[in-house]
């Protein structure tokens, strides 16, 4: 069996999860329960999982992730796989209607169709009700993977449909590993990376493989630190969000010609060469998927700067109570010192309130620069 676990090898700190469903895997002839919730904070790899375990039930040898199969599946072009990832603030009652007209469609290629959402706590309650009839009379051969932070954010109609996995965090030893065992990372580096994206895997990865990223989350927290005024909160709100907007180009630039390159791999098609008019359609469809991703991103960005910025403030509390806690940014111990002594407990519990705020704000979709200049003026420096 050990081919067939290549497929979960980036799923990390996760053991239980992947027995759970190694063991649906090698019993799919019996049977497969046709609907499941992936759960698990930020970074934990829900979407990756989720993913990971349609590419293993439709792989002939349980997840090779070398088969034509697999590498369609990593590809997103697998046709007996279809994935709901809206790049809006809520799952709309229209895409989870085409979702579920889609999945009355038996497969293609394997004995199974799976559906995935990700973000199904994005879905509002009437088009979580429009999913509940799927899942009450699925299909045979249709296998339902939702992916949400808890299992709370899905109606209780719905939980009790599905088979739950939990994912965790994994620990930042873990990650830092992984960062030098597969990409080469060095030891310092990896272990910084890896606490200072909170374990959350692709994030390290970036921040480990990208100068500029690192550069960009650094200046992000300096910024913060150097508020002192109405305006320079005003200018740490802009610069802030020219950051994101970087952030976001540069993100989506690797992940889109990444994702290009497999599907023209996937399609026989060299690097270079042209593309042949029956195919075109395929390619044009991902790239207008693509434009929207990249929309998204931009707000993704910003909550990335709120987390980023929530492990300053948990920095400098845990100075000033001296608590028996490493650092996330250790790289700025001597900043977040200076600051811890030149402010109180009391006025950073505030901060870290006015950025949990922000981040709501930001996810109800109030205007980005209005909730960044507000939470600018809410992190000005105050002598305890």
């Amino acid at each position: 069996m050990s081919e067939s676990k290549a497929i979960w090898d980036d799923l990390l700190g996760q053991p239980e999860a992947v027995a759970q469903l190694e063991l649906a895997v090698r019993h799919r002839d019996q049977g497969v329960h046709h609907a499941w919730l992936m759960t698990g904070p930020p970074g934990s790899g829900r979407s990756n999982l989720a993913h990971a375990f349609a590419a293993a039930l439709l792989c002939p040898d349980g997840g090779c992730s070398v088969c034509k199969s697999c590498v369609m599946a990593k590809a997103s072009t697998h046709p007996d796989i279809s994935v709901l990832s809206t790049e809006k603030v809520v799952i709309s009652i229209e895409e989870v209607r085409k979702l579920v007209a889609d999945s009355q469609f038996g497969a293609s290629m394997g004995k199974f169709r799976i559906m995935i959402i990700e973000d199904a706590d994005r879905m509002i309650e009437r088009s979580s009700n429009v999913l509940l009839k799927a899942l009450e009379e699925p299909p045979a051969g249709t296998i339902w993977l939702l992916c949400a932070p808890s299992e709370a954010d899905m109606l209780p109609t719905i939980r009790s449909r599905v088979r739950r996995v939990g994912l965790k965090v994994p620990a930042v030893e873990e990650v830092a590993r992984l960062l030098i065992a597969r990409d080469g990372i060095d030891a310092k580096l990896a272990h910084q990376v890896a606490a200072e994206s909170q374990s959350h895997i692709g994030m390290a990865r970036r921040l480990a493989t990208s100068h500029e990223a690192r550069s960009r989350r650094r200046e992000t927290l300096l910024t913060a630190l150097a508020i002192n005024g109405v305006t320079s909160a005003v200018n740490a709100a802009e610069r802030w969000l020219d950051i994101a907007k970087k952030d976001a180009e540069a993100l989506t630039a690797d992940r889109d010609l990444e994702e290009r390159n497999a599907m023209l791999k996937t399609m026989g098609i060299q690097p270079g060469e042209t593309v042949p008019n029956n195919l075109k359609a395929d390619l044009k469809a991902l790239e207008e998927g693509q434009k929207r991703r990249a929309t998204r991103s931009v707000r993704d960005g910003i909550d990335r700067i709120l987390v980023d910025l929530l492990s300053l403030y948990r920095d400098v509390l845990s100075v000033q109570i001296a608590a028996d806690a490493p650092l996330i940014n250790e790289e700025l111990a001597g900043q977040i010192g200076e600051t811890a002594r030149s402010t109180s407990p009391a006025s950073t519990i505030q901060k870290l309130d006015a950025i949990a705020q922000a981040r709501i704000r930001i996810d109800r979709n109030v205007r980005d620069l209005m909730v960044l200049e507000s939470l600018g003026v809410s992190l000005r420096t105050k002598a305890s």
